[in-house]
């Protein structure tokens, strides 16, 4: 007997011995196969390929290494097993944050691919929070990657932007942000820095969280 996946006889055998023969429908096979529930139809936000879980933030620490720097966690405003996301202590613009791996690697060749795919997971989720937020349609994404490409904190981290028209003449913004956290410009008070933190953990999870903060 031979039986299709969907439990259909297609052939059999009589009682006595014999071959029984069945002809395969490979146009039909093909359409099958394009609308399984494979890579096509993966729910990413919930099912990640080489990517870490999605998780709730658990702040057993009340502070994160970022290197050499502490991070408050009223600072971090997403994460997961691998990674934060974090407002920044000298923005250039309103909205230009951090995301970093919770492991302290320098480059980006330190990471795993497993980071990898989270670090930039989470990137994407924090770049459609802050152009909502700030109602652009365009950001920028950058990595110093190494002291000779401006990195000053030796934690590999991603900016990112939001970015409006005409908000910089050419290339400024790479030199704006160059020299961001090297010049004398007043750091923001940390106050300010939790509260921007509270609204951003808000777009980001909305009321499935009850976040109990200091200020």
């Amino acid at each position: 007997m031979i039986v299709d996946p969907w439990g259909a006889v297609i052939a059999n055998c009589l009682e006595e011995s014999g071959v029984a023969v069945a002809e395969i429908d490979l146009e039909k096979l093909l359409q099958v196969r394009l609308n399984m529930p494979v890579q096509s139809h993966r729910r990413h936000d919930l099912y990640r390929l080489n990517a870490a879980p999605v998780a709730l933030p658990d702040f057993t620490a009340e502070t994160h290494n970022f290197g050499g720097h502490i991070i408050s966690r009223n600072e971090i405003f997403y994460e997961t097993r691998l990674t934060l996301a974090l407002v920044n202590l000298k923005p250039i613009v309103p909205g230009h944050s951090l995301v970093i791996p919770k492991r302290c690697v320098q480059k980006f060749v330190d990471l795993t691919e497993e980071e990898v795919a989270d670090l930039f997971h989470v990137v994407q989720k924090v770049e459609a929070m802050l152009e909502q937020r700030y109602q652009v349609n365009s950001s920028m994404l950058t990595i110093q990657d190494g002291v000779d490409a401006g990195q000053t904190v030796k934690h590999l981290h991603v900016h990112l932007v939001p970015r409006r028209p005409n908000d910089f003449a050419k290339d400024e913004v790479y030199r704006e942000l160059d020299r961001h956290d090297k010049d004398n410009r007043k750091a923001r008070l940390p106050e300010d820095m939790a509260a921007e933190a509270r609204e951003y953990r808000k777009l980001m999870y909305g009321d499935a969280l009850h976040w109990t903060f200091d200020c």
